[in-house]
């Protein structure tokens, strides 16, 4: 699909999951038990829920790091370099998320993520670390989905988009 790995700045982690006739039980981060690169002094959660072809575009800012689960649902994650002192700056990586391989990403600032949901609903939980203030929509950055100098494939040709992503 054309994609280079961004090998620096993101962190591809699956935690141990205990299953038996009633479901799974599965931790998403616990201080000291992650592996060291996840173990971050997090301070703020957030979730977010959509259905399906919904493409919530690629957003991220430059101080603070994101682990991120799928907790319900499959979603298409995209993950794009937006550091220009990176040797993959603008390039562009993807992963299956899903509540059936519980793969988790965590992202370095600076780089930008936005995801497509396959399933009919999915939800979706960043976990974050930053110092100060909260890097509301005014801090952020916005890379177009379809943005042409990085070519990303999209398994559908028209998203459910919000303005900020158009």
């Amino acid at each position: 699909m054309g994609t280079n790995r961004i090998n620096d700045g993101v962190v591809y982690h699956t935690p141990d999951v205990f299953t038996d006739f009633r479901g799974d039980l599965w931790t998403l981060w616990k201080a000291g038990s992650t592996p060291t690169c996840l173990d971050l002094p997090y301070n703020h959660d957030k979730v977010s829920t959509s259905r399906k072809n919904v493409l919530r575009g690629i957003h991220g800012d430059f101080k603070s790091s994101k682990l991120i689960t799928c907790l319900f649902g499959e979603i298409y994650f995209v993950m794009v370099d937006n550091r220009p002192t990176s040797p993959t700056y603008l390039q562009w990586d993807w992963e299956i998320l899903s509540d059936k391989n519980k793969k988790q990403v965590l992202l370095s600032p600076g780089i930008g993520n936005g995801f497509l949901v396959l399933s009919e609903n999915s939800v979706f939980h960043y976990k974050w670390f930053y110092d100060g203030e909260y890097p509301d929509v005014e801090d952020q950055f916005t890379i177009k989905w379809d943005d042409p100098r990085l070519n990303i494939f999209w398994p559908i040709k028209d998203p459910i988009l919000q303005e900020r992503d158009i």
